[in-house]
């Protein structure tokens, strides 16, 4: 069998830049199994899959380890390669995920693109120890969301300092960790670290913002925001905060179109 595969760069405008992605597009759904082996090969933070279901199109996403709840990079690769591959007319494409519901990406101007994702509530917490060591860095403020901790800075030269202990950060029972903190030229930046899943460092994490953004609206007191995730590729997005949804837009750029031989 085979497979069409393309690899997309999302949160940016230029090649090697942002968070590379890889999506297949499907006929049907292939085993489990395979999807995650798929992913294992190709060895970047996520592998989409989507399978047209009618008007919508089931979306889920891979690590090299395992399956995730919710992928903002790879969602919006996923959507431009309906766009620009696969004759998808509409500027809006509707997904279903079965572990996150119902998600939107509306094709904007200019290149940008903008996903529709349910907001993370997230809760203050007191510092956890462990999670300091892990980093490095003592935040003054500790806060969780539905799979990852969120730590908050005071600077953006204190998230780009961090150099955490990845080890130490395997053993928490988490997804990731967020470090986030006002940015010099942007809003608010942020790094996100992930071993458990596979991804010592994420360059650019979408569903990150579903957490981030409900933060510092609330802090900033306004409700569109820009953001800079401050891995070494880089990535930029623009959060709108809209209580129980969050909309968060970016660009993206092809690197590879490719054929895989199941």
């Amino acid at each position: 069998m085979k497979q069409k595969i393309y690899q997309i760069d999302a949160f940016t405008d230029q090649l090697f830049g942002g968070n590379p992605a890889a999506v297949c597009i499907l006929d049907t759904w292939l085993e489990n199994e395979l999807m995650q082996k798929i992913a294992e090969e190709n060895n970047l933070a996520e592998t989409a899959f989507a399978v047209q279901k009618g008007e919508t199109y089931e979306l889920r996403w891979f690590t090299p380890e395992i399956e995730v709840d919710l992928c903002g990079h790879a969602t919006l690769a996923t959507a431009f390669v309906l766009f620009n591959y696969y004759g998808v007319a509409e500027n809006t494409i509707q997904f279903y995920s079965p572990r996150s519901g119902e998600l939107t990406v509306k094709k904007g101007a200019n290149g940008w693109m903008t996903l529709d994702f349910p907001t993370d509530p997230i809760v203050a917490i007191r510092n956890i120890t462990e999670l300091d060591n892990a980093i490095g860095l003592t935040p003054t403020q500790t806060l969780k969301g539905k799979t990852d901790y969120v730590m908050v800075y005071n600077s953006q030269q204190e998230v780009e300092a961090i150099s955490p202990n990845f080890h130490l950060l395997n053993q928490l029972d988490c997804r990731g960790v967020i470090a986030t903190a006002p940015g010099d030229e942007v809003d608010f930046v942020s790094r996100f670290f992930a071993p458990k899943c596979g991804i010592p460092e994420d360059p650019v994490t979408g569903s990150a913002h579903t957490s981030l953004s409900p933060y510092w609206s609330k802090v900033l007191k306004k409700n569109k925001m820009t953001a800079k995730q401050l891995s070494k590729r880089r990535g930029d997005l623009v959060c709108e905060y809209l209580g129980d949804r969050v909309k968060i837009s970016g660009k993206a750029v092809p690197y590879l179109i490719g054929e895989i031989d199941i």
